[in-house]
């Protein structure tokens, strides 16, 4: 893994904690008009396609619940609910999924890995083109969350 990456990862992932929870469940809930998603749905979607662009495409158990990865996966919307533990456990994982990701990465347990082309049109041949995408990945809904927040402000 490139030796900054976890540590952008991180920080990522502690901001997005930060805004779950500390931002009101009617608004991380709420659909704006003229959007399709949620504050909280991107959060948790950033956790589920990390589980399935490193993980289930490494031939590896993915580390989060399949529902959850199923609910939050590319091409679902959310339904404007969510319970306290869901959300919780969403936060937990936040932190949790990346420190798995080096553990797992610096005890070499990425040894296969299905090759795919992403909807942006990029190639992932290996663990790290997988890694290094999902940073953009998750940049793009961080932008996405920043959007939605100044529309709910």
């Amino acid at each position: 893994m490139i030796e900054n990456t976890y540590d952008v990862m991180l920080q990522n992932r502690k901001n997005l904690y930060a805004i779950l929870t500390d931002t009101s469940k009617e608004k991380l809930l709420q659909i704006p008009e003229g959007f399709n998603n949620n504050i909280y749905w991107n959060i948790a979607h950033t956790v589920s396609t990390q589980q399935v662009l490193i993980y289930k495409f490494s031939d590896l158990q993915m580390r989060i619940p399949n529902e959850l990865v199923a609910k939050f996966t590319k091409g679902t919307f959310p339904d404007g609910t969510a319970s306290d533990e869901e959300m919780m456990i969403i936060a937990d994982f936040l932190i949790s999924t990346v420190d798995w990701l080096k553990e797992d990465y610096e005890s070499s347990l990425f040894k296969s890995f299905k090759q795919y082309t992403t909807s942006a049109g990029v190639s992932l041949k290996n663990i790290d083109d997988a890694i290094t995408f999902n940073l953009f990945h998750e940049g793009l809904h961080s932008g996405q969350i920043n959007l939605l927040l100044k529309q709910l402000a």
